[in-house]
């Protein structure tokens, strides 16, 4: 067993003291976790979706508690915590409605009399889930896979374990029976034995690529399922005929969310040469909009990074990209005061090999670049390791149409604010990951999908 401290990142104070259990203790409840799957996956969908209208439920009715425990432990401000636990109460909703849908038999015309393909529980699956989004990113996760028959076993990030017992709070108020869902506090060497236990039927991790090439190597020893929702270094193209009052407030915004912690925040805005001064102006402005302060005051828009380390890694990446030539309009400094803040910066004349460029900024940072035509801001588009979400701006929405189709990303949103939605699949491809969350897709990634043919004998 260990100890560590979780720090208030908007004060720097201590919050509090927790231990870690052994890898002996976190196994025990992978073994019971499996045991508890065993009576789970004979629960009907009817009664599993039912438990599911009841979480929603739990969430809402501690919202207000739940919200202020995102915000101390990793700074999100308050409007955007309630905003997290109501998306994770909606989304129990959709599968609590879509999900016998989703997971209903298919029927294939095959010489066989009778064809189905089933979708059939796995077991326990792990989940290894980041800080910046404390409940959404667990109960993405959670729901579909625990509505699809499945057990969940959480190792939530170390930044947040209150929210994580919380989580778990949130299930047992909800009536589920014990380890379906169950959190452990553990080290992170904890996670290889996890994986290898025979009691662990697949792991969802979602994070760094460095972190989420470890997983899936762990995974792949013990010839496990994986999902990888990794990083991300989102293209914002603006285009000549965009509505560029509507995309620079868009981008602004998507831009600041959560402080800029987030895998599907614009990270690289690329604008053509016609209306780049203009972009540019309106950009800065909407940026220098936005209110930074304590992460508890409803006018806050942009709260504390997580840590002092987050903080010293956005600055670096600034601070590169002024070396090789880079121009800062706005920002690029971390505030004189307590916490862990960093003022919204914006900078321009980014060249390709800044670190804000070829690296995921997790912060409030918006490197502008500038392209002759749609064929080169496709070009920067696609440059880069990543390939999480786009954002593309255009009045012409069948030229859009052309466009999405050759922007390598898990999900392209057209003059909109990017978002995951529980009726849509959400991961990446190329290093941001493989698999997918959410939607009928996610609800799949951690079943049998098995196939049964019947011939008659006579």
């Amino acid at each position: 067993m260990g100890k560590f401290l979780t720090i208030n990142p908007s004060t720097e104070e201590k919050i509090a003291e927790y231990d870690t259990i052994d890898d002996k203790e976190a196994l025990i409840h992978a073994k019971e976790a499996n045991r508890a799957f065993e009576s789970w996956k004979q629960t009907g969908i009817e009664e599993r979706s039912e438990y599911l209208n009841r979480l929603a439920k739990a969430l809402r009715q501690n919202k207000d508690k739940y919200a202020k425990t995102i915000t101390t432990e990793m700074g999100k401000p308050i409007k955007q915590s309630v905003a997290e636990i109501e998306k994770c109460a909606s989304t129990a909703e959709v599968y609590a409605k879509h999900g016998k849908a989703w997971l209903s038999d298919e029927s294939v015309e095959t010489d066989a009399q009778q064809s189905t393909i089933a979708f059939e529980p796995l077991g326990v699956i792990l989940g290894v889930m980041p800080w910046n989004f404390p409940f959404w990113q667990a109960l993405r996760f959670a729901i579909p896979t625990i509505l699809a028959g499945n057990t969940v076993l959480l190792r939530h990030s170390n930044v947040v374990p209150h929210s994580a017992e919380l989580i778990e709070e949130s299930f047992v108020n909800a009536g589920f029976p014990d380890h379906v869902f169950k959190t452990v506090i553990t080290e992170h060497s904890t996670v290889e034995p996890l994986i290898g236990s025979d009691f662990v039927k697949g792991v969802s991790f979602t994070g760094s690529t460095d972190a989420g090439r470890h997983i899936a190597t762990l995974a792949s020893q013990n010839l496990k399922k994986c999902v990888l929702e990794l990083g991300g270094s989102d293209p914002f193209v603006v285009l000549e005929d965009a509505n560029l009052e509507k995309a620079a407030s868009t981008g602004a915004e998507l831009r600041l969310i959560n402080s800029g912690q987030s895998c599907i925040n614009a990270k690289r805005f690329i604008v053509v040469e016609e209306v780049y001064e203009e972009f540019r102006e309106k950009l800065v402005r909407d940026v220098g909009k936005f209110t930074v302060g304590d992460p508890f005051d409803e006018k806050t828009d942009v709260g504390p990074l997580v840590k002092e380390e987050q903080l010293r890694s956005v600055d670096s990446q600034v601070r590169d990209a002024v070396e090789k030539g880079g121009r800062v309009l706005r920002g690029g400094r971390r505030l004189p005061r307590r916490g862990y803040f960093y003022e919204p910066t914006v900078i321009d004349n980014v060249r390709d090999d800044a670190k804000v460029v070829t690296e995921e900024v997790f912060g409030p940072v918006a490197p502008i670049i500038k392209v002759k035509n749609e064929t080169e801001a496709v070009k920067y588009a696609n440059q880069t390791i990543f390939g999480l979400a786009a954002s593309l701006w255009t009045k012409d929405l069948e030229r859009a149409t052309g466009i999405a189709k050759k922007i390598e990303a898990g999900v392209v949103f057209v003059n909109g604010l990017v978002k995951s939605d529980p009726r849509m699949p959400f991961g990446g491809v190329k290093r941001s990951g493989f698999g997918r969350e959410l939607s009928k897709y996610g609800i799949r990634e951690f079943v049998n999908i098995k196939g049964v043919n019947m011939y008659k004998t006579a």
